[in-house]
């Protein structure tokens, strides 16, 4: 979910503007106003009591991401150009509740903890991970074939584990478009990259997709996706690439019949250039491990966070890496790749106002079943009180197909309990159920994942006939969504 929400520089080849743009800062400046009226509870001057929060208290995180989901989508030049006031205000209606209703302390605690030790690791690597990415070039014209294209597909899926699903679609979207610009019907090959590339194939790290670089931060053992899910993904992965290699060879066979069109791109030899960033991927593992195993025991206080070194230096690794990156790849490659500073902008704004959104609603889930979401428990437990990972995987990834899938994995990763010990072992069918579910059923719309809209912006801009909003949910709903019910059978 290597994952952004959108590419700025290729909306406006999507959409057309509004006659009467929608202006919601005025609206949600009076939502702040009426919401700050309401009397809340006063906390305990320790921590944050989120049995005593209203549940209206998770409106601003409900807000802000269906404000991401339908901005880039139904009012996207609106969105370009009050996206970070939109995020601003969403985080200031939750930190002047937290002020009007907790000690300032606790406030100045709580946020300050988010910020350091979840934000702050999470953003450094999806812009070591963006930047490495972007410097990686693969030139030249492959000629289109059902092998070719199939081998796009599962080394894409692959490599989504490792730069992550954002960077893998970058590299390798344009040279699948430019294999296929010969042909008649070329809006499939799309369409399943995106389902494979740019969403299933990033289920095997915390590199793949951010919900799991969340869960690594939370407590997850980095190689526990790998040792866990990899039968999952072998399963969901392995049978979206037979179905797409039975659709790819029919349309092959229907334009047999058809005459042949002239290829715009000229034959080239196929290089791979920046091939130094892979090594700059190795050095970005290297620190993650590093983090999870050696543990010095130095600790700094800031704000009344400890900051392990051991954390620090892997922060400090991943800024060096992105320096690096950009100061040992030429410009002109990273241009060939539409390398630009915009999506990485866009997501780290975002992802701020959302992290400062989630902190009441992780404070509610925390009171278990006697807090306000008291009720969400029993949708995933069942009737003997044990919890149910079909209904973890599926709640998982209904959320994650309409909303960010990051916050929804961390939502219920705390509604399953939030301990990652007892998620890993005891309750491993849990975990797998919502780390599949959040990376998976990403693919089911344009919106369930970031890289959807980015490959859906660069097909069109390449003259591809991509479907609809809704069209592509037909392809998800009739390839996706009966392998999804057949591996909960299987798996959950």
């Amino acid at each position: 979910m290597l994952e952004f929400p959108s590419v700025r520089s290729t909306r406006r080849a999507s959409f057309s503007e509004p006659r009467h743009p929608v202006k919601p800062v005025p609206a949600l400046i009076a939502l702040v106003a009426a919401l700050v009226t309401i009397p809340a509870p006063a906390f305990a001057a320790e921590n944050l009591n989120g049995a005593a929060l209203p549940v209206w208290w998770a409106l601003p995180f409900a807000g802000i991401l269906l404000c991401i989901a339908t901005g880039p989508v139904f009012y996207p030049h609106v969105w370009e150009r009050d996206y970070g006031k939109i995020a601003a205000m969403w985080a200031v209606i939750v930190v002047t509740l937290l002020l009007l209703n907790a000690p300032t302390s606790v406030v100045t605690t709580t946020l300050a903890h988010t910020i350091l030790l979840d934000y702050m690791p999470f953003i450094l690597l999806l812009l070591a991970l963006f930047t490495i990415a972007g410097g990686i070039y693969l030139e030249g014209n492959l000629h289109d074939s059902v092998f070719t294209n199939t081998v796009l597909l599962a080394v894409g899926a692959v490599l989504a584990s490792i730069v992550g699903t954002t960077g893998a679609a970058m590299i390798l979207i344009r040279p699948l478009i430019r294999a296929n610009d010969d042909r008649r019907y070329n809006a499939h090959v799309v369409v399943f990259f995106i389902f494979l590339v740019a969403n299933i194939g990033g289920a095997l790290s915390p590199l793949g997709d951010p919900p799991l670089f969340i869960g690594f931060l939370k407590g997850v053992d980095f190689f526990w996706t790998t040792q866990h899910l990899w039968q999952e993904t072998l399963f969901v992965g392995g049978i979206v690439l037979l179905v797409f290699l039975v659709i790819d060879l029919y349309f092959h066979r229907k334009e047999a019949h058809l005459k042949a069109l002239r290829d715009p791109t000229p034959d080239s030899s196929s290089r791979i250039h920046g091939t130094v960033n892979f090594l700059l991927i190795g050095v970005v593992i290297a620190a993650i491990l590093m983090s999870a195993s050696w543990k010095p025991g130095i600790v700094f206080h800031l704000l009344g966070v400890e900051l392990q070194l051991q954390d620090l230096l892997r922060d400090g690794i991943f800024v060096i890496v992105t320096v690096l990156s950009m100061l040992l790849t030429r410009k002109e490659h990273r241009d060939a790749n539409g390398f630009s500073w915009g999506p990485i902008r866009e997501v780290a704004i975002l992802f701020a106002g959302i992290f400062i959104c989630i902190v009441p609603v992780l404070a509610m889930l925390q009171a278990g079943a006697n807090g306000p979401f008291g009720a969400l428990f029993g949708l995933v437990t069942r009737a003997d009180g044990s919890a149910n990972p079909a209904a973890y995987f599926w709640l998982t990834g209904a959320l994650s197909s309409f909303l960010d899938n990051a916050p929804t994995y961390l939502v219920f990763f705390q509604l399953a309990g939030g301990e990652p010990q007892a998620l890993m072992h005891a309750q491993s069918a849990i975990l797998a159920a919502i780390s599949s579910g959040a990376v998976y059923m990403g693919a089911n719309t344009y919106i369930g994942n970031a890289p959807n809209f980015m490959v859906y912006a660069i097909a069109r801009q390449a003259g591809v006939k991509m479907p609809s909003f809704f069209g592509y949910m037909i392809w998800s709903s009739l390839v996706l969504i009966p392998i999804f019910i057949l591996a909960t059978f299987v798996f959950f």
